[in-house]
C-alpha cells in the first residue's frame, strides 16, 4: 500500500460520513499531489461541498481516515487546529466580519492564530490584497463593496494565513454574472503560482483551462475522474454524461 502520509498533501481513503441515518459520502477515495488542481463537480446534493468541509473537520466523518500534509485528521482540537492553519477555504458566501475593514479581516486570523506580529501581517495583507486587486478597499467595510469584491477579499483573507491548500466551495455561485470573471481570475492566478487547490464548481471553462483532474460525484460516490481533455470529450460514465449535456452549451 503507498504511504499516504509522504505520496500527498491530501489523502482520503475510505471516507464515509452520515447525516443521521442519510449517507452522504460512501467510500471516498481521494489524493492529492502538492501543487495539484482539483475541480470537483456533480449535481447539487451529491456531496461535494461536504467532501471538502471534512478535510479541515468543518464536517466530522464516521469512517475512514484523511491525511494532510502528513498529519492524520483525528478527533483532536491540537490537530484539527494544525490542519485548519494548514488549510485555506473560500464559501459560497464570503463570510467577512461585518464590523471589520477589508485590512482587519485580513489581518485578525495571522495575528491570532499564528502570533504574527501587526506590522507583518499589515505588510502581507496589503501585498495580498494588491495581488487580488483590491488594496485601494482596505479601509473600507465589507458592505461597501460588491460581491465580486468581497470574494476577493474573502481569497486574499484565506492566502494571509500562508496556507499549503485552498479549498473552494462554489466562490462564484452567489456572485452576479459580470462579477465571476474577476474571481475566477483571482483564481487561475493562484493555480498558476503552484497552489493545490479542490474546487467545488459548475464553471466547466475554468475546469478546463486550470483542473489538473476533474472529479465527477454523484449520490455521494465518486463516479469518475480524469484530466480535463479526457473527462470532456469522453466520459465514460452515463451519469457523467448526463450531467454534461445538462451543464454545457450546446453548439
Amino acid at each position: 500500500m503507498t504511504d499516504l502520509t509522504t505520496a500527498s498533501m491530501i489523502a482520503m481513503q475510505g471516507v464515509n460520513k452520515w447525516f443521521g441515518d442519510f449517507q452522504v459520502l460512501t467510500d471516498i477515495n481521494l489524493t492529492v499531489r502538492a501543487g495539484e488542481k482539483i475541480v470537483l463537480c456533480g449535481p447539487s446534493g451529491s456531496g461535494k461541498s461536504t467532501l471538502i468541509r471534512c478535510i479541515n473537520h468543518l464536517e466530522p466523518y464516521q469512517k475512514g481516515q484523511i491525511i494532510v500534509d502528513g498529519t492524520r485528521l483525528v478527533e483532536n482540537a491540537g490537530v484539527i487546529d494544525a490542519i485548519r492553519r494548514e488549510v485555506g477555504m473560500v464559501f459560497q458566501q464570503f463570510n467577512l466580519f461585518p464590523h471589520l475593514t477589508v485590512l482587519e479581516n485580513c489581518v485578525l486570523a495571522p495575528m491570532r492564530s499564528r502570533g504574527v506580529s501587526r506590522a507583518q501581517a499589515e505588510a502581507t495583507a496589503r501585498r495580498l490584497l494588491d495581488r487580488v486587486k483590491i488594496l485601494n478597499q482596505a479601509g473600507k467595510f465589507p458592505a461597501q463593496l460588491s460581491g465580486g469584491q468581497q470574494q476577493r477579499v474573502a481569497i486574499a483573507r484565506a492566502l494571509c494565513m500562508e496556507p499549503k491548500v485552498m479549498l473552494f466551495d462554489e466562490p462564484t455561485s452567489a456572485l452576479d454574472p459580470e462579477m465571476v470573471k474577476e474571481v475566477l481570475d483571482t483564481m487561475v492566478g493562484l493555480a498558476e503560482d503552484g497552489m493545490t487547490m479542490i474546487c467545488v464548481t459548475h464553471e466547466m471553462g475554468f475546469a478546463r483551462q486550470v483542473a489538473d483532474r476533474v472529479i465527477f460525484m454523484a449520490s455521494g460516490a465518486i463516479v469518475e475522474e480524469g484530466p480535463p481533455q479526457e473527462f470532456f470529450r469522453n466520459p465514460s460514465h452515463e451519469r457523467t454524461r448526463k450531467f454534461l449535456g445538462e451543464i454545457l452549451p450546446r453548439h
